[in-house]
């Protein structure tokens, strides 16, 4: 049986890509904060962790290692957004949003790395289209996900030799917490909360889409029309880019 861990698992995304793996013949490890709901079974194992604390970070990985030599799929979904202007944001604000989105990240890749290795697996990291692109009221948040895939995007070329791929999925919009009123009191919330996105996705077509850029070997996936189009019109004209995001996002 194939092992999948994925981080941020009890979140929509999170369970939505699990429940496809484990069609698949995977055993999938789901860590987040609140595992509440998330039964133990013969092909699921829910782990609490907050993977910005180092040591639950190390108990994880250490429960996760006795039962796993290797490890076939790490899908990075753990993050939280923050929405609101810069010029309001704490210091401490823009260093959790860090912590959660790109260093849990990181350290989880670290403690994995080997496993991986051994499986000859993948490395899949959930950035957002604000991961190549600007997106108005989000900049902790853009520049953390920014930040994560030039992180993956650099390791894609150490772990090649060793057989192991690092991809990058990047949705746009997934509306997995709309109107859940959960925004806290720094702009920080879970994902799939923001009222102010465009032409939403629920988790279930966004883990269709993920997949099948896993199933390709992809090493950009873009997740839905948005996503795509996005991806496209940053890459030919950034300022083009800027003036839509500006109008279909500030103005919404």
């Amino acid at each position: 049986m194939r092992t999948a861990v994925i981080s941020g698992g009890a979140g929509g995304l999170g369970r939505a890509l699990a429940e496809r793996l484990q069609a698949r013949g995977y055993r999938t490890i789901l860590l987040d904060l609140n595992v509440d709901g998330l039964d133990e079974t013969a092909c699921q194992l829910p782990i609490a962790c907050d993977l910005t604390d180092p040591e639950q970070l190390a108990a994880a990985a250490g429960i996760i290692l006795r039962d796993c030599p290797s490890i076939d799929l790490v899908i990075y979904n753990a993050g939280i957004t923050q929405i609101g202007a810069f010029s309001d944001m704490q210091e401490a604000t823009h260093r959790k949003v860090f912590e959660v989105n790109y260093f849990s990240a990181t350290a989880l890749a670290s403690a994995l790395l080997q496993p991986v290795r051994a499986a000859g697996g993948t490395h899949l990291a959930v950035s957002s289209v604000a991961g190549s692109a600007p997106l108005f009221h989000r900049t902790a948040y853009a520049a953390s996900k920014h930040a994560l895939e030039g992180f993956f995007k650099s390791l894609r070329s150490e772990e090649a030799p060793h057989g192991v791929r690092c991809q990058i999925a990047a949705p746009s919009f997934v509306a997995t917490n709309v109107g859940n009123a959960q925004l806290r009191a720094d702009g920080t919330s879970r994902p799939g909360a923001a009222p102010d996105g465009v032409d939403y996705m629920t988790a279930e077509q966004a883990a269709d889409a993920i997949l099948r850029g896993l199933d390709r070997g992809a090493p950009l996936i873009p997740v839905g029309r948005v996503a795509l189009l996005a991806w496209w019109l940053n890459s030919l004209s950034p300022r083009l880019f800027q003036h839509l995001m500006e109008r279909n996002i500030r103005d919404a």
